[in-house]
């Protein structure tokens, strides 16, 4: 029997991506937003393609911020291009 896939949607396009193909972005309770690499710390958590063209469509429409109900700065941004670039490319 297979295992089913963990499908997860991706907040730059809204369509349905296997999780481990995505950045999963979170928001703690203590309102610290940061890229989680385990894809299980707590909080509330966005997913995004690992694509530059994702990232600059996430923060054209600051859709991160909806998703998480906090503002990012610019400094979060380039951090998650970078990582997009570093390790995803």
């Amino acid at each position: 029997m297979s295992k089913d896939i963990n499908l997860r949607k991706d907040a730059a396009s809204n369509k349905m991506y296997p999780k481990i193909e995505l950045i999963r972005i979170v928001r703690n309770k203590n309102g610290e937003v940061f890229i989680d690499n385990t894809k299980k710390a707590n909080g509330r958590g966005a997913y995004i393609r690992p694509t530059i063209e994702a990232v600059e469509k996430v923060k054209k429409t600051r859709v991160l911020e909806r998703n998480l109900k906090t503002n990012l700065d610019k400094e979060f941004y380039e951090k998650l291009l970078e990582e997009v670039k570093l390790n995803w490319d």
